[in-house]
Order: structure tokens, then sequence, then C-alpha cells
């Protein structure tokens, strides 16, 4: 499969691409990828419920985010995931507008909502779209969208793949600020 690399700015790029899907996801790999996205909230809530605001707030740099920006964002992009699927699942020919992360996390106050509200709501809307996608038929992970920045169409399975990635990514990256912060 060819693709791209999806960027995340708070991690650099991810190490999985967005494919151009040229056949049918099975029903085990649906499987095996919600079950990856569906766990990924309440391991993020493992890891950051009770911490610190110190650690909440500490950035490596002032160009990167901190622990609660990244959930302002996991919560903000399980929407735009949810909207997304929903737009290539009902919608002819949709197209999907473009974000800019950075311009979200500084202009939607992300350091203005409590991180177990920011939790709640990326696992509230995760719980959601993988409710959804469980009762999709193969082929209508097919289904489409014309994506501007990255120049070619992104299909529901493609999110289904960046769904079961994106939790594990930044709970790495939470853990690696957490060590950083801690000095262990």
């Amino acid at each position: 499969m060819l693709g791209e690399r999806y960027r995340c700015p708070s991690m650099g790029f991810y190490n999985y691409p967005i494919a151009r899907v040229r056949g049918l996801m099975t029903e085990a790999e649906l499987k095996t990828h919600l079950d990856a996205a569906e766990k990924s909230p309440k391991e993020i809530a493992a890891v950051v419920l009770g911490l610190p605001e110190k650690t909440l707030r500490y950035k490596p740099s002032p160009d990167k985010w901190c622990i609660w920006e990244i959930l302002g964002h996991m919560a903000d992009m399980e929407i735009l995931y949810a909207y997304r699927i929903r737009q290539m699942l009902a919608d002819k020919d949709p197209v999907i507008a473009p974000i800019d992360q950075n311009a979200w996390a500084k202009n939607l106050g992300y350091l203005e909502s409590p991180p177990p509200e920011l939790v709640a709501i990326y696992g509230l809307n995760r719980h959601a779209n993988v409710r959804l996608l469980r009762r999709l038929k193969s082929v209508d992970l097919l289904k489409s969208a014309r994506h501007p920045e990255l120049d070619h169409g992104v299909t529901v399975a493609d999110y289904v793949r960046m769904m079961s990635k994106h939790g594990p990514n930044h709970l790495q990256q939470i853990e690696w600020l957490k060590k950083e912060v801690t000095g262990k």
C-alpha cells in the first residue's frame, strides 16, 4: 500500500502511513484495530489522572505540547474523527476541511478545561465512534473523502487505522514527558 505519514505537530510525524486502501479490510483486521482503539481512553486515563499540575504543564520546548494540551488534542481529534467518518459514510463526494492542530491547541482553551473532563470527552466520543464502526460492513470501509492536505482520498478504513494508533502514540509521548519532568 502506498501512503504518506500522517503529521501530528505535538509528535512530529507518526510512524504509520495513511494508506490508500486497494482492497477490503478483513473483519479480523477491523476487529483488531477497533479493539485497540477502544482500549485507548482507559489507558490514557490510567497514566494521567491524578498527575500534579507541574507534570501536566511541562513542555520540553516552547513549540511542543504538554500533557494537558495532548489531552485537549485527543478530545478534539476524536470529535474530528467522528465528523469525518460520518461525512464519508453519509455524504456524496465529501471533502475534508484541513485544520491547524497547533492553532486549535492555542485558540481553543485546552489549558482551561480540567484534564479529567478532556479524558472523559475523549473516552465518550471514542466509545461512540467505535460503536458506529463495529456496525459497518466491509464495503463501508472503502467509502472515502478527498483530503486536500494529502492531495488524495482517504477511506473509513484509513481512519480506523489512525484511531487505533493515535492513542498509543500519544500514550508513549505522555510516558516520555512524565519521565522527562520527574527524571525517573
